[in-house]
């Protein structure tokens, strides 16, 4: 309770009023109308404020305020202006952004619960040194940066605000002007769509600036604290990449980018290198070591400046010269400097010359057609091939072989699919193994799915015995999550397919994905069939002699599956296999959780802290008991019902069409995948789980973060069993995650924004179904809990929330304003140029509105 005290009043400090100080900058910029710009945006907030407590719209907000404080005198006009506090207020969003960068290290307790130094002293108390190194023996994180497009800052923001938050931290107000002065000039909008090989090269910036010194630094700090605990044959932290691999439903995506970007990989880690083995060079000057580092400095220069002149060095290679200085500084040299040696072989160990694994992600649907193809164009299937039944394509498919022949086929996904499979083999000449040997199939729902995947790899010239891939399914609807363990029972009892694993160390990789099972199931039942897919697999795989190994396709917000998540793996008890922790990180989770070296060590450290206390300190009271999971289990089954209800209601997709920007999503450039799959018409199946929640999260509902949770509960209230769950909550970190992330995610709900729909001749009932269900929901959370108010267990939490979502107000009454103006146009049949700029507003205001969103929910 202290320390919380203590980060409030710090929080109040360097960023409320910092802000305040700072936010006036703005009025003193030399650009066009912004000093009246910025005051009228302080009367127009107020306006908002008091407009929406008299249950006004945000029409007759915006047309009030038009009519009492200026002059305008048409719709170009009114637009205009609007235009100007948009551009206005995303500067203030990035001022915030920044100065809780600034901030981190005051606000948070870097080594307090959750961090590598309070585990340290953990383990010594507990006299745990020898479990711990039982248990990095095998122990990793992977965190897998993937390009979906859940925030709108561009390239050149991002560094702006990395700057800006240093300058904020040194309070250098001259500088803090000047980068203020910068982002009045940068632009916030994309004109043209990003290509997936832009994606990738606006992530390597966070790998070169951020993870590599924040990964090396902990590695070193673990293995000085632990000295015999750390085994060379496991980094313990490892990087994964998404752009550039990512093929599901994204048709931009070629093998051609996907060697591209492997290239770019390899080359920014060894760039890396490069700069630190200079930097080592100024300091090593001493007899028997200039020579040695010299020719390190030089092989690694020819690999990335000197055209053609790639060598094969490799990174056991770099890792062994760096160990052969070690020596001599230690034996010689009084061990000066080595700890700067360490440093370098630290990220050596983690990055090798590969710096993130480039997965390959594709379709299931998509290899059955590419099999299909084969079997009619080639000899190696049989040309009935599409009418045998699964047993059949099962007995084919582990036992073909052949090379087919690429340049017979001209359809892109096809030729693709193939070419993708051969391009794996020559990255990982160049890169390493481990550089590309994942293929993770999206929609998984057989095993036959996994197979063909395996067929087309010894099909595309691999041999079974030198398959250097692991074939990932992934699980994300309700439906999939309950048929994995019949799924990968089915993989195990295969004996091709045993064989494989065997050679792959006998681990399976399985994905399980929240984006879709939120879409799919509501917030309880996705993250609850989880949990419940995972016992069942860990339990599925033990019985076969598998290791598996999770990885989590989590999102930023809790209904993608974000939110606390380290809290989530601190909290999986034995019967969850925890052998490694795996999870996307996209968007504003990267820029937010990872955009510093203080964040990204921070919350690297809370995820390392999580698996390792987990296995060593877990207690009965961590792993659900049988009662505890039937009360869950309940608790999901109702939520799963009133959710259905909501889905399945015939206005559903057309009201999140009609009243929110979902239209407008292909239009923000933020991202080179096309808003759904295939299908030009709007379906739930066919819509990516990043616009559905985007755009309940602008309309200030949120409905996958809690739709159903209050029903639930007050069945379970009716059935007597509520007291149980306040037990629950107070013993189970699980469950008070996911209460504590729903919170998170109602906090940000805002229902007088829209509640001028609520009489709606078509769309009031449904507005009203989600206004009740998140009032009941605040009830029973709040009788669950005993708060009085959602989130006080966060205070720092909930006032950077309520600051941001105050920023954004006029943003989300624009955007509103906007939408409405263009139905009534729409209605009318009025063909006015003005729409045109309604439209763009609807699209620039997104930006602000996603962006201020950033703290993870």
């Amino acid at each position: 309770m202290f320390h919380q005290s203590r980060s409030l009043q710090q929080f109040n400090n360097h960023v409320g009023l910092k802000f305040q100080l700072y936010n006036s900058l703005f009025t003193a910029l030399p650009f066009h109308r912004i000093e009246k710009t910025g005051i009228l945006l302080s009367l127009l907030l107020n306006h908002c404020e008091e407009g929406y407590k008299k249950n006004q719209s945000p029409v007759q907000i915006l047309e009030d305020f038009f009519n009492r404080y200026v002059t305008v005198s048409n719709d170009r006009e009114k637009a205009d202006m609007l235009f100007r506090f948009v551009q206005y207020v995303e500067r203030q969003v990035v001022l915030f952004d920044a100065l809780e960068d600034a901030a981190f290290r005051e606000v948070h307790d870097i080594s307090g619960m959750g961090t590598l130094k309070h585990l340290a002293s953990e383990i010594q108390q507990a006299g745990a040194e020898d479990k711990l190194a039982k248990k990095l023996k095998d122990f990793s994180i992977r965190l897998v940066l993937t390009a979906h497009p859940t925030q709108f800052y561009p390239g050149s923001v991002l560094g702006i605000i990395n700057d800006l938050a240093r300058a904020l931290n040194d309070d250098n107000t001259s500088q803090v002007n000047m980068y203020l002065r910068q982002l009045g000039k940068t632009p916030f909008y994309k004109k043209q769509k990003p290509t997936p090989y832009d994606e990738a090269i606006s992530l390597l910036w966070y790998l070169e600036n951020v993870f590599y010194s924040a990964a090396g630094k902990i590695i070193s700090n673990l293995r000085g604290q632990f000295p015999h605990a750390l085994s060379t044959q496991n980094p313990v932290i490892t990087m994964g990449f998404w752009p550039g691999g990512d093929r599901d439903g994204n048709p931009n995506v070629t093998t051609e980018t996907t060697v591209r970007v492997a290239e770019a990989l390899r080359s920014a880690i060894i760039k890396c290198y490069y700069q630190d083995v200079r930097r080592l060079k100024r300091r090593l000057t001493f007899k028997g070591l200039e020579t040695i580092v010299a020719d390190l400095e030089v092989k690694l220069y020819n690999n990335i400046f000197v055209p053609n002149q790639r060598t094969d060095i490799s990174s056991q290679e770099i890792y062994e010269t760096l160990q052969k200085i070690r020596e001599i500084i230690i034996y010689e040299h009084n061990g000066l400097f080595v700890h700067l040696v360490d440093n370098l072989m630290s990220k050596v160990g983690v990055f090798g010359l590969y710096f993130a694994a480039l997965d390959i992600r594709q379709e299931s649907s998509v290899h059955n057609q590419v099999l299909e193809a084969i079997s009619l164009r080639e000899d190696l299937l049989p040309k009935n091939y599409n009418t045998l039944n699964e047993e059949e394509k099962l007995a084919l498919l582990t036992n073909c072989s052949g090379s087919a022949n690429i340049e017979l086929y001209e359809d892109g996904v096809i030729k693709d699919t193939m070419q993708s499979m051969t391009a794996i083999r020559s990255i990982q000449q160049h890169n390493g193994e481990n550089g590309c040997n994942r293929y993770i199939i999206s929609q998984c729902n057989s095993a036959l799915n996994v197979i063909e995947v395996f067929g087309l790899f010894l099909l595309n010239g691999w041999k079974t015995d030198e398959l250097t891939v692991d074939i990932v399914p992934l699980f994300e609807t309700i439906d999939d999550l309950q048929n994995a363990s019949k799924i990968m029972s089915t993989l195990y009892t295969n004996p091709v397919y045993h064989k494989h694993l065997k050679r792959r160390k006998n681990r399976q990789t399985i994905m399980v994905g929240f984006s879709d099972g939120t879409k799919d199931g509501g917030y309880l039942m996705a993250n609850w069939g989880i949990y419940k897919a995972k016992e069942e697999l860990t339990r599925i795989s033990r019985e076969h002699g598998i290791e598996v190994v999770f990885f989590d396709g989590r999102g930023g917000p809790p209904a993608r599956g974000g939110g606390k998540t380290h809290q989530f793996y601190a909290s999986m008890g034995k019967n969850i296999s925890s052998e490694e922790i795996q999870l996307t990180i996209q968007g504003q989770t990267i820029s937010s959780n990872f955009g510093t070296d203080d964040s990204a060590g921070f919350n690297i450290e809370q995820l390392l802290n999580a698996g390792i206390s987990n296995e060593l300190f877990s207690t009965k009271e961590k792993t659900l008991s049988t009662e505890d999971d039937q009360l869950i289990q309940e608790l999901s089954n109702s939520s799963f019902e009133a959710y259905k209800t909501l889905k399945n209601h015939p206005c559903f997709l057309s009201y999140l069409a009609y009243v929110s920007p979902l239209n407008f999503y292909g239009e923000t450039n933020i991202g080179s995948r096309p808003t759904r799959r295939g299908s030009s018409r709007l379906t739930l199946k066919d819509l990516r789980a990043i616009p559905f929640v985007g755009a309940w999260s602008q309309l200030k509902q949120n409905v996958t973060g809690y739709y159903g949770v209050g029903t639930a509960l007050k069945a379970a209230e009716s059935g007597g069993q509520l007291n149980k769950l306040k037990a629950l909550y107070a013993s189970s970190l699980y469950f008070k995650t996911l209460i504590d992330n729903c919170e998170m995610a109602m906090k940000k709900c805002f229902f007088p924004l829209t509640a001028y729909l609520s009489a709606h001749p078509q769309y009031g009932e449904i507005w009203r179904m989600i206004f009740d269900e998140y009032q009941l929901t605040e009830k029973y959370l709040l009788k669950l809990t005993g708060n009085s108010k959602l989130m006080e267990g966060y205070p720092v939490e909930s006032l950077s929330i309520e600051m941001r979502e105050r920023i954004v107000l006029p943003l989300t009454t624009i955007q509103q304003y906007a939408i409405s103006r263009i139905r009534d146009m729409e209605a009318r049949m009025v063909k006015d140029v003005i729409k045109d700029s309604f439209e763009r507003l609807v699209v620039r205001t997104s930006f602000g509105i996603i962006n201020a969103g950033r703290n993870s929910a």
